[in-house]
């Protein structure tokens, strides 16, 4: 087995690979990094996510720059900003131990005053987006007359993203370059194109390529009717207890409206997608990568550069038209040599895709039935045993409070303790899966209305079994939907499963709910008034909202006049 060590590389740099925890290289750095220091010929890597593509262009490239010169001397270039700053951070973690290099990254949605004042100061490695590195050279506010290397990470996704004009650009610009390193998935005309054009006989290597699938990832999929998607995604997620996972959708209106509905749910879910602002976009991805988001609902464009080793499953809520994007996508598992699941949720007129992926990606894609209702409640039961389990106790620290543990205990046997310890998770999914029904095509019986049947890749309507209300307040009040969402579930106590779209306007809202809640949604609301005027609810005829404001602190008073002050984040509200 080949140790890094064996291939060539400064000691500063080994010192900062073992720092990261890293012996030996992944088959691709062991193909790219010798050839990369001592050759001269321009590289073409075909390469999927998750082979190590970082460490085989930037431990080489690090190693060929001159420290003691500060010009920018290798540029590399990435689709977006989530990967740009990933690179950049893990080329300065190489570097940990190298202490004269500079990487500074460059992309959209930040400041280019900062990025152009940080360049000033001196780099040798620009990591960049195309589209803000051709900004910074049309100010003349970069200057690439001393780059020796350019690495093209994810060339096919910077092209299929429309930066082809970009991308001929940059590389006229870099005049004396003596290599191209060109990295991509897939080859198709237009990366060809590029290799013909600017590359000079280049050496190719392979770890992996487009008809290939990672071996570390089982591929499943299940079978539902078109209305049934959104109920298949929770009963797949609610089957799972300890997914780490990522859920691709086809738009971001997809992506929104499902990542809304399952954290009305009350999943530990989030968005990303490109109507995002950048800091809401960095606040996603580090809660994400920090583990504490559970479930990311992504496009596939705001999905590239999320590069975390331990995702556990990703999940097609659509499959997409191109098996490549399938491949993209389902790289996201199963890396460092890890294993991983990749779900696809497929209606039957889909179902012939699945017969295209396999025969593309040489590999099998295995049918599953959806989980019923008791096999949930099963998985999540023995969850919680395995919880109780494997919990850490701190002896020292709840010795304290035994004594009175015990004396609150002391009425119950062993195994009434340990019924109620397991139930004390497992009731809530018993209560809503008791009476489920299989929702598996061809399953005797089929679905109810009662079932929570947002597809959540359209709005709901009437027709689904919803009803909808109106309300006479709107974001002039200072409300949101958050927390108005928050307050029909905390304060009137009605189930997130059991709420719909909440169309917000200046002057009114419209709610869509469980027609066996609205009862309680209207008493419960009219107990309430807004800056002295009392709440109303009527019925509504379906219409359109103008969405909802952002989170505020808003006091509400109640028909005995107590009042409660409603916080931006969790919290439980008192009337």
């Amino acid at each position: 087995m080949v140790t890094f060590e064996e291939l060539g590389l400064r000691e500063d740099l080994l010192q900062g690979i073992k720092a990261l925890g890293f012996a030996t290289p992944t088959p691709l750095p062991e193909m790219v990094i010798p050839a990369a220091l001592k050759s001269e010929a321009d590289l073409i890597a075909l390469a999927q996510t998750g082979t190590g593509k970082t460490a085989a262009f930037g431990l080489p490239l690090l190693h060929r720059c001159d420290a003691s010169r500060r010009t920018v001397q290798s540029l590399i270039l990435c689709p977006t900003r989530e990967l740009c700053v990933q690179v950049a951070g893990d080329l300065e973690n190489y570097a940990k131990f190298a202490k004269h290099y500079k990487v500074v990254a460059v992309y959209g949605g930040a400041s280019i005053e900062q990025q152009i004042r940080q360049l000033r100061s001196g780099a040798q490695v620009i990591v960049a987006t195309p589209g803000r590195l051709v900004d910074l050279l049309q100010r003349q506010d970069v200057h690439l007359d001393d780059v020796h290397t350019v690495v093209l990470d994810e060339a096919d996704e910077m092209l299929n993203m429309g930066f082809k004009d970009a991308l001929d650009l940059i590389l006229e610009s870099v005049p004396e370059r003596r290599n191209i390193w060109l990295f991509s998935a897939t080859m198709p005309a237009e990366v060809r194109r590029i290799a013909k054009t600017y590359m000079r006989h280049p050496q190719e290597v392979s770890a992996g390529n487009d008809t290939q699938s990672n071996s570390n990832i089982q591929h499943e999929f299940y079978l539902c009717r078109a209305d049934d998607r959104y109920a298949t995604l929770k009963r797949i997620v609610d089957s799972l207890p300890g997914i780490y996972g990522l859920i691709f959708c086809r738009t971001k209106n997809e992506t929104k409206e499902v990542a809304e509905q399952m954290i009305r749910d009350g999943y530990n879910a989030d968005a990303l997608h490109g109507d995002l602002v950048q800091a809401d976009r960095d606040r996603v991805m580090t809660r994400f990568r920090e583990g504490l988001l559970q479930l990311l609902v992504a496009t596939d464009v705001a999905a590239r550069g999320i590069d975390v080793s331990d995702i556990s499953h990703v999940i097609n809520y659509n499959l997409p038209d191109e098996t490549e994007i399938y491949t993209h996508r389902t790289g996201r598992t199963g890396r460092a040599g890890r294993n991983g699941i990749a779900i696809s949720i497929v209606t039957s007129r889909q179902e012939s895709r699945i017969t295209q992926i396999e025969r593309k990606l040489k590999t099998t894609v295995q049918r599953k039935s959806i989980p019923t209702g008791v096999e949930v409640c099963e998985k999540q039961l023995f969850h919680i045993v395995k919880s109780i389990h494997d919990q850490k106790v701190e002896d020292a620290d709840i010795e304290p409070f035994m004594p009175r543990i015990y004396a609150e205990l002391a009425d119950l046997t062993k195994e009434e303790l340990i019924k109620r310890f397991a139930s004390v998770e497992f009731n809530r999914f018993l209560a809503y899966y008791r009476n489920a029904p299989d929702i598996n095509i061809g399953a005797k019986g089929g679905r109810t209305k009662n079932e929570n049947s947002s597809s959540a890749g359209s709005t709901f309507q009437t027709d689904n079994g919803m009803h909808r209300l109106f309300v006479n307040i709107g974001t002039m009040d200072g409300v949101s939907k958050k927390e108005f969402l928050s307050l029909l579930t905390e304060e009137i106590h009605i189930p997130g499963s059991s709420i719909g779209n909440i169309d917000l306007n200046k002057t009114c809202l419209h709610v869509e709910v469980d027609p066996k809640f609205v009862a309680q949604l209207r008493k419960g609301l009219e107990d309430f008034s807004l800056n002295g005027r009392a709440v109303k609810v009527d019925n509504a005829k379906p219409q359109s909202g103008d969405g909802g404001g952002g989170g505020y602190k808003k006091r509400y008073s109640g028909g005995g006049g107590g009042g409660y002050d409603k916080k931006k984040y969790g919290g439980k509200a008192r009337r």
